[in-house]
């Protein structure tokens, strides 16, 4: 029995040494146990910092969020685990802790090099770029060359802390690439690497400043209830008059077609035919059709943004609607008045975290085809949504092969639909020499019929198109009897046939408008130009084109310089656009002598479109004269991609696509004008006494800016003064009939 019981304690003891044997390797292995961290957080201790395992994980899970399809979310999520790799690094976690130069430990580069190991490029190209930007090929495989050579033997320390920080296999880091063309390939890199960074940057946000996360609004899109509220705006409209009836007949055609695939559409009306309305309609019941999650307005001119947002506000609700474009510093910080109850729209500007988007065609692109973190955010949020080109034909020629290539990639990549909206719409079709779009499908019936039935102007050559001067327009305008708008190709035009008419007394007033005055001051101009027309008082207005988009002014009398034949017919919808007089409109076409021209591809399109009207003066008649000009110009006279943009994509060049890309082609700068009035005078002492700017400063900042070329400011250096913001401020002269006060010989030079 003794024995029994010395066996059972025998066998008890080693038993209880094996198990404290088995909790001494425990305590050990806690003991040895490294925490890494992502992120150090201000006035927070060491054990309160944005550890590693967590942002890993969770920028993972909100990358694949971001994603259309199943397939494409988990190569997102291994982008999110992977992007931050090299903070597995000793170095790193030392400089986290004890402090040094900003970026003196690099990290991106070791996830790109661990992504190549397991074979995925695209992932590779994402990480290397997710904070210096999306790199050219060739600068890529310099950054990854020292991994690939073996030169960095802590690569697979680093590995290992990340699978055993993160308790993953390296078996479950395999994933399935899609089977893309080269640039539907370079565009999913677009796609992943916006999804990627914007997710990094919200977790890091989330971890570091809470408070500031917690004031980001993520609205769903209500698209029965935003219906409703467009059909009752409508409904509660006049619908008498033939053409009221006929802006109702082209919306409900529209509507018809709006349960389509997601793909390529056009909605190509007159002018005055209410594009604006039939276009969100059609677009709300296509989203909703097709679950899209958003709408996005893209605009040519800042002013027609201002216009749009407050018709799309009005109906749809302020909460739905955010403004974005490009200017003086979009780029900056979030203003510190977090009380501002627009502050939420501020932060969506960052990423287009909002339900309908009015945005310019500048931003919209140079984010897309940008190799940029900051810009790039927003792509994946254009992912599966329903994209509005208002003014189509503005699109730069020498650039729209690459730009139609890229709304292709988008449609096949992100499920995104596209709806071209003008009077004026370009041949964008896919045609010997031109590779355009496959298919696009009309949303209006029967065009021809519809312009015809439309028709409000007639247009008449002065003096059989041979050069006229300013004395001889003037006359021809003063027989007219009535309000006159005259449009020229150049401010130096514009400005000395306005001093040659404003002492004639044939008119009541006399208005100047051009991009010279700041948009305060445009605004104001046009206010008044609208009364006066309102108020039946005979008025004349000397403008640049400024006035063919977005300005729905109503003349019963236009002249129109010799232009592109798209200016020609902008200008033209102008000319008794509500059908008034009880006859045609006079659209008077003239060329003028020794004028100037913007460029010399403005020019040839000019006297490409005079060709063409003498050859058939008719035709200008027909709505299939601008397909037919479009079709020849870009082709014949203009290199659709002159700069060879689609190459350098197919090349996974992503830098040099971002410097060869420029809607605007020449560089510009804003300058605020402090001698405008009180008010600026006052705005710009204010922000002296201030160290940093909010949006709301910059934002206030436009309405008395004016964009010039580089070679004003060298010109004029003695009354520019820059402010420790950057802010550049104009103390010369500013004339409240002309603008910004330079000689007007040499204004086209300096002045945009």
């Amino acid at each position: 029995m003794r024995l029994r019981q010395s066996s059972a304690s025998q066998l008890f003891f080693r038993r209880l040494i094996g198990l404290m044997g088995c909790y001494k390797t425990i305590r050990i292995e806690i003991a040895n146990y490294m925490i890494y961290y992502a992120h150090t957080i201000k006035n927070k201790s060491e054990n309160e910092w944005h550890k590693l395992v967590s942002h890993l994980k969770e920028t993972a899970d909100l990358a694949a969020s971001f994603a259309n399809s199943d397939g494409y979310a988990s190569i997102f999520r291994l982008a999110g685990y992977l992007h931050d790799l090299g903070k597995y690094q000793p170095a790193f976690q030392k400089y986290l802790r004890e402090g040094g130069r900003r970026g003196s430990v690099p990290h991106a580069s070791w996830g790109a090099a661990y992504s190549l190991m397991l074979k995925n490029q695209e992932i590779a190209f994402a990480i290397d770029g997710h904070h210096k930007g999306l790199p050219d090929r060739s600068d890529a495989q310099m950054d990854l060359a020292p991994f690939r050579n073996g030169d960095i033997p802590e690569l697979d320390d680093v590995i290992k802390a990340f699978h055993k920080d993160n308790f993953i296999e390296e078996n479950q880091l395999q994933v399935s690439m899609p089977s893309l063309t080269a640039l539907n390939r370079e565009m999913f890199v677009r796609y992943l690497f916006s999804a990627l960074t914007d997710a990094d940057w919200l977790n890091a946000e989330k971890a570091c400043n809470p408070e500031l996360s917690l004031k980001r609004e993520h609205l769903t899109i209500e698209y029965d209830d935003l219906i409703t509220k467009i059909e009752k705006y409508i409904n509660n409209r006049s619908k008498e008059g033939e053409l009221n009836t006929l802006r109702n007949k082209a919306r409900e055609f529209a509507l018809a077609r709006a349960h389509m695939p997601t793909g390529f559409y056009s909605m190509n009306l007159p002018t005055g035919m209410g594009k604006t309305l039939a276009s969100i309609s059609w677009a709300l019941e296509h989203a909703n059709h097709n679950s899209l999650k958003r709408i996005i307005i893209v605009l040519p001119y800042i002013n027609i943004i201002d216009q749009t947002a407050h018709i799309l506000k009005d109906i749809l609700g302020e909460e739905y609607v955010l403004e974005h474009h490009s200017g003086i510093g979009e780029e900056l910080s979030i203003p510190e008045d977090e009380r501002n109850s627009d502050y939420g729209k501020r932060l969506a500007c960052e990423n287009w975290d909002c339900p309908i988007i009015v945005t310019t065609t500048v931003q919209f692109f140079e984010s897309i085809f940008s190799n940029k973190p900051s810009k790039c955010r927003k792509i994946h949020n254009i992912a599966e949504s329903v994209v509005i080109f208002d003014e189509v034909q503005s699109l730069p020629k020498e650039i729209i092969i690459p730009t139609l290539t890229m709304l292709e990639n988008m449609l096949f990549v992100m499920r995104t639909s596209f709806l071209f909206c003008t009077a004026t719409l370009p041949a964008f079709e896919k045609r010997k020499s031109f590779d355009g779009i496959e298919s696009i499908t009309s949303l209006v019936d029967n065009p021809d019929e519809l312009f015809q039935k439309t028709r409000r102007v007639e247009y008449l050559a002065v003096n059989h198109y041979e050069p006229v001067d300013f004395t001889e327009i003037i006359n021809l305008a003063e027989n007219q009897h009535c309000s006159v708008l005259s449009v020229f190709n150049t401010k130096k035009s514009a400005l000395e046939f306005y001093k040659h008419a404003r002492g004639n007394r044939s008119w009541k007033k006399h208005y100047h408008l051009s991009t010279g005055m700041c948009p305060i001051h445009r605004k104001r101009v046009i206010k008044n130009i609208r009364q006066d027309l309102s108020d039946k008082n005979a008025i004349f207005v000397s403008s640049t084109q400024l006035i063919e988009a977005g300005v729905d002014f109503d003349f019963p009398c236009v002249f129109r310089e010799i232009a592109p034949l798209e200016s020609i017919i902008q200008a033209a919808g102008r000319c008794n656009r509500e059908g008034s007089l009880g006859e045609y409109g006079k659209v008077f076409l003239f060329c003028l002598s020794d004028a100037g021209m913007p460029d010399k591809q403005y020019r040839t399109a000019t006297w490409f479109a005079l060709d063409m009207i003498k050859e058939n003066p008719d035709s200008l008649y027909e709505h299939s004269f601008f397909h037919e000009y479009y079709e020849k110009l870009v082709g014949l006279f203009i290199d659709g991609d002159v700069r060879k943009i689609n190459k350098s994509r197919e090349n996974f060049d992503f830098k040099t696509v971002s410097e060869a890309f420029k809607i605007i082609d020449k560089a510009t700068k804003g300058l605020f004008i402090y001698n405008y009035d009180d008010e600026s005078r006052k705005f710009i002492d204010d922000i002296q006494r201030k160290q940093y700017l909010s949006r709301d400063d910059f934002r206030n900042m436009q309405r008395y800016t004016v964009q010039v070329y580089d070679n004003f400011i060298f010109e004029n250096k003695d009354f520019i003064v820059e402010t420790h913001h950057g802010i550049l401020i104009w103390y010369g002269g500013y004339d409240e009939k002309y603008g910004i006060s330079v000689d007007a010989v040499r204004s086209d030079e300096y002045v945009v």
